[in-house]
């Protein structure tokens, strides 16, 4: 199942979140024929992953939205929150746990 598609220039920037846990594959490849011609037909790639509430722009988010550094603050907690949410669901399902199963002893 294809989650995002899209094609850039010579450069391009993207952002995307998934809302399904699991593994995801990243395909790239590119539409030059010039490729072929110089380099030999190679091509350098600059991939830059980032996950998690890391990703944000803080400042950016403070200054569009005009919070105080409290109501900021706030935000960065509940961003961690809810990022330490996802990663339970995705050990959840990576194991095959249900969450009633969490600690019970066997």
């Amino acid at each position: 199942q294809v989650v995002l598609s899209r094609q850039y220039g010579s450069e391009g920037r993207f952002t995307f979140t998934s809302h399904t846990p699991g593994e995801h594959q990243i395909c790239l490849h590119s539409n030059s024929t010039r490729m072929a011609l110089f380099a030999g037909g190679k091509l350098r790639v600059h991939l830059d992953i980032q996950v998690g509430e890391h990703t944000n722009n803080y400042p950016e988010i403070a200054a569009k939205d005009k919070l105080t550094e409290l109501q900021l603050r706030a935000r960065q907690l509940l961003d961690q929150v809810e990022q330490i949410q996802k990663e339970q669901n995705y050990q959840r399902v990576r194991f095959g746990v249900n969450s009633g199963d969490f600690g019970k002893i066997q």
